[in-house]
């Protein structure tokens, strides 16, 4: 299985990265494992949540993906197969968000507990918080990482202009800098991180890991109509995406489907693979055949008049 280095942080990954978000929420525990199971297994070694997840399911408090990759961790003794990515800042309950020193190293504690590990290999601010000054939030980081609880540290909804800050003022104090972006990437969502983050992270060399890769489920094909959006929870997310240039997207994904024997979700997971600067796509999955899905798009290499078609028709 190929590696790529994130940034300069002396991880590496498998250029599919599977998303935590769907444990404790759409993937009970037993399902959880077998997933984790089927992974790893197969080669890949990067697993993503964050402390929130999944607060929003009723009856959950947060910290639930966490939990059951902790045990899983703990059941099959696979700390040192795979790299641990979570996330601190979102709201966890009343006076539990943001990116206060004190606030966190209260939560990345939490977290260590939750995943039953001594430390995080990569640990990502999940949402700037403006109201706390960045060299407060890194120098939080850098004492962590000075106490080996965490490895590297990484960014996630920032913009371009606060992520280049950030970087220079680690630069300055010799501290950490963020290694990682996770911004919102795909196919259908393009305009915003090619514009403003992509020339910082090719410029200073942040590895970018992308969050809906695959647009909640739209480049899948499983949504062409109104009446498909009852067909998951993530139906709801997606309903403003059946438009005209949506419509051209599904048809350029069809084609190379069609063209390289491979399905809409393996195209729109290659073509972000070869995208310059992206380490890797997250993606989640609740069923052994739909992570078998997934994985194989890291064995498939778009030609040049199927990227070309992908380019104009999402552009």
């Amino acid at each position: 299985m190929e590696r790529r280095k994130l940034g300069e942080s002396g991880l590496e990954i498998a250029p599919l990265v599977f998303g935590g978000n769907v444990f404790g929420w759409t993937a009970d525990e037993a399902t959880s494992f077998a997933l984790l199971d089927a992974f790893v297994e197969a080669g890949f070694n990067c697993i993503d949540t964050a402390d929130c997840y999944s607060h929003w399911v009723p009856g959950n408090k947060g910290g639930e993906s966490e939990i059951i990759i902790g045990k899983w961790l703990r059941a099959r003794g696979a700390r040192s197969r795979v790299v641990i990515a979570t996330k601190v800042g979102t709201e966890m309950g009343p006076g539990m968000k943001g990116l206060s020193k004190g606030y966190v190293a209260r939560a990345v504690e939490a977290s260590l507990r939750r995943l039953q590990t001594d430390y995080i290999d990569l640990y990502q601010s999940h949402t700037d918080d403006e109201t706390v000054p960045l060299d407060e939030t890194l120098g939080a980081y850098a004492r962590l990482v000075e106490q080996g609880k965490i490895r590297a540290i990484g960014a996630s909804n920032y913009r371009g202009a606060r992520l280049a800050e950030a970087i220079r003022i680690s630069a300055r104090q010799g501290w950490p800098r963020y290694q990682s972006l996770q911004p919102l990437y795909n196919l259908y969502d393009r305009a915003e991180y090619e514009k403003d983050l992509e020339p910082v992270c090719l410029a200073h060399q942040v590895g970018v890991i992308t969050y809906f890769s695959l647009a909640s489920g739209f480049l899948t094909g499983k949504y062409r109509s109104r009446e498909d959006l009852t067909k998951s929870p993530r139906g709801a997310r997606i309903g403003d995406r059946l438009n005209d240039r949506g419509f051209s997207i599904l048809a350029a994904l069809d084609q190379a489907a069609a063209r390289h024997g491979a399905t809409p979700a393996q195209v729109a997971l290659a073509w972000l693979i070869a995208r310059p600067g992206v380490t890797a796509p997250i993606a989640s999955a609740t069923s052994i055949a739909q992570l078998s899905e997934l994985m194989q798009a890291t064995r498939l290499t778009l030609d040049d008049e199927a990227i070309e078609r992908l380019d104009i028709a999402s552009r």
